[in-house]
């Protein structure tokens, strides 16, 4: 699996998201309080655009007229039928025993890191002698 990087951390505001391409693969990534998430930007259902829908928090009840909001700003709503998925897994409040989202793992690395990076090009030694360019193996 190969890493992309996609913004830098104040391109993508606390409560933010934005659009990106990976390998041709359209990802949403979301900003929830300085934890970044990752859900392919397409509905299960029948393909809407997430990155349109509104993010909301959960709202549930245990009888008619007794409401419950939490998880302010984790669910985002499907901007053609109203489906409803968790940012931090991708999962439905529709059918959760089967639809879900496909959710990519987000990480924020420091830039240095990045400048660095696991790979290691190698470089060999070079001289310029009396006109003659050298190269030492």
């Amino acid at each position: 699996m190969s890493k992309h990087v996609v913004a830098a951390v104040a391109e993508i505001p606390a409560g933010g998201r934005k659009l990106v391409s990976v390998q041709g693969r359209p990802i949403v990534i979301f900003n929830l309080e300085g934890d970044f998430f990752g859900l392919m930007n397409r509905c299960p259902h029948q393909g809407a655009d997430l990155c349109a829908g509104e993010v909301m928090p959960l709202i549930s009840a245990d009888q008619p007229g007794d409401y419950q909001v939490t998880r302010a700003g984790e669910i985002i709503r499907c901007p053609w039928h109203g489906w409803e998925f968790d940012i931090r897994t991708g999962q439905s409040w529709c059918d959760p025993a089967r639809v879900r989202t496909r959710r990519y793992p987000v990480e924020v690395a420091p830039g240095a890191a990045l400048v660095r990076g696991p790979y290691v090009a190698e470089t060999v030694p070079v001289a310029v002698e009396q006109d003659y360019v050298v190269v030492e193996i």
